[in-house]
């Protein structure tokens, strides 16, 4: 299905707004710990990932919709997509235990901007949709702003000491959450097996649930930065912050359903890139929800200014390799 220009930016804007808005849901939490968290986040993810498929994925020009997408669709695809669910939810993990490691200003640029870079030209080279030399213009541009946004936070907090370990974590993190994109870009190559969009979603969060056991069960035993905890945490919390998982996971999912419709029509290289643009977004929640900034010094103020300028450009930019 091909979008109009004004759908496809609609849904590209919306996964920005989805990506940058999620962790809202576990900052909710006050104090629960990331892994206990997760549980529930991987059940939202999963569950609202069959659902949108199951309700919005029709039949179409380009093949059948789902499930009867899935029962037609190759290996290569289907393992495809369970991998991006695989790949992603260990690059999740592996970023949340870098930002209790090394802070938010290191794990931040590092990660996301080693991510953008790596998951937008991979997946450039599986697409091939778009003007390569005006995405890599725009991925700069972003990454500019994500180098501006740790500088004020940096300016804001004096942070802990970096470690070489965490420094590792931070880029096997970013390599990893800049491969889901192109593994999933792959599964919906027109070919004979292709999945739709919606239902490689679908398979995606198979891969995040199935994933989230062992992955997640690691690090509960043997966490990266932090003591040891157990399940009973998780059966013994409360209503409320089981609600904020599953919350956190829908919105995620939604964020990258859109952001795979999009790219669909307009180019995966260019509907990621645009979508982690979702630092913005975060900064947004961090300074006028949060008040991280109350009080902050005047050059994390500017850091600031000329992140939402170099993001608004990167954006503008991206707009032209469609």
């Amino acid at each position: 299905m091909v979008l109009s220009a004004g759908i496809a930016w609609a849904l590209m804007i919306l996964s920005m707004v989805c990506w940058g808005s999620w962790a809202n849901t576990f900052k909710l939490t006050r104090g629960v710990r990331f892994e206990l968290f997760y549980w529930d986040y991987a059940i939202g993810m999963a569950a609202s990932a069959m659902l949108l498929a199951a309700m919005a994925d029709s039949p179409s020009a380009g093949g059948a919709g789902f499930p009867a997408s899935v029962f037609s669709a190759s290996t290569a695809a289907l393992g495809q997509a369970t991998a991006a669910g695989v790949v992603f939810n260990l690059a999740n993990l592996l970023l949340v235990a870098a930002i209790s490691m090394t802070g938010l200003a290191v794990a931040f640029p590092v990660a996301i901007g080693t991510a953008l870079i790596a998951g937008t030209a991979l997946t450039f080279f599986v697409d091939r949709k778009g003007s390569p030399l005006i995405i890599a213009t725009g991925v700069l541009f972003a990454v500019v702003a994500i180098v501006c946004c740790a500088a004020a936070y940096r300016a804001q907090a004096k942070g802990s000491p970096v470690t070489r370990k965490g420094v590792v974590i931070c880029l096997v993190s970013g390599l990893l959450m800049g491969s889901w994109s192109p593994l999933a870009a792959a599964s919906m190559q027109k070919a004979p097996g292709a999945l739709t969009p919606l239902a490689s979603l679908a398979i995606f969060g198979v891969g995040v649930l199935l994933s989230t056991v062992p992955f997640n069960l690691y690090f509960m035993r043997r966490p990266l930065d932090d003591v040891p905890v157990s399940m009973s945490g998780y059966l013994t919390g409360g209503i409320r912050w089981h609600l904020l998982g599953l919350l956190g996971g829908v919105v995620w999912t939604l964020g990258t359903a859109s952001n795979l419709v999009a790219g669909a029509s307009v180019g995966f290289a260019v509907a990621y890139a645009i979508g982690q643009s979702a630092p913005l977004v975060a900064s947004l929640w961090g300074i006028f929800v949060w008040r991280e900034f109350a009080g902050a010094p005047p050059a994390a103020t500017r850091a600031l200014a000329a992140m939402f300028v170099f993001y608004i450009a990167a954006i503008g930019i991206l707009s032209r390799a469609i």
